[in-house]
């Protein structure tokens, strides 16, 4: 299998993750976010098959993410010895991510994020601290079990804005430069 970036104009043809929306999304539109400069999309590929899809964008944590000012600067004190005093921190998000289901439970979305992870530590071309993304409710225990943390608790929301933090991942593996 391999992870490439897709060309400007190019598209998938044949894409099911289960989801009507990611599917639609993947199919139709990822061109148009690409061709906007709104996104990078990527694709996993094995011989012929489209197995996986994600994009990519910029991103921010900021002090507007969080509930009040209180919560944001407890997560700049646990996070930032030096406690610079700005008031965003630069993110890399994952706007859309979707695995085939021919492909899906043999542990390849996992497989991904490692892999996106690994992408901004060896080659941060503009200073990424954080990956966040809007996780559906019902993929919240699957990022959980990939090392993202909610920035806030909103049981009343469609999605949930999570992010997880590539000093700490850098520090586990060790990954220098």
């Amino acid at each position: 299998m391999i992870v490439r970036r897709l060309c400007e104009d190019e598209t998938i043809n044949s894409f099911y993750c289960g989801d009507s929306d990611l599917d639609d999304f993947i199919l139709n539109e990822a061109s148009l976010y690409r061709n906007s400069l709104l996104s990078v999309n990527y694709v996993m590929e094995e011989e012929d098959n489209s197995v996986a899809f994600f994009s990519l964008s910029n991103d921010k944590i900021s002090i507007h993410d969080f509930e009040d000012k209180t919560k944001f600067n407890r997560f700049r004190s646990r996070k930032f010895v030096n406690k610079k005093r700005i008031k965003s921190y630069p993110a890399v998000k994952i706007g859309r991510f979707a695995i085939d289901s021919k492909f899906q439970g043999n542990g390849i979305g996992s497989i991904l994020l490692d892999f996106i992870k690994g992408y901004f530590l060896v080659d941060n071309k503009t200073g990424c601290r954080f990956i966040t993304v809007d996780a559906y409710k019902s993929a919240i225990p699957f990022y959980e079990k990939n090392g993202f943390v909610a920035l806030q608790n909103r049981n009343d929301a469609f999605t949930q804005l999570m992010y997880f933090d590539l000093a700490d991942y850098k520090n586990k593996l060790k990954v220098g430069c």
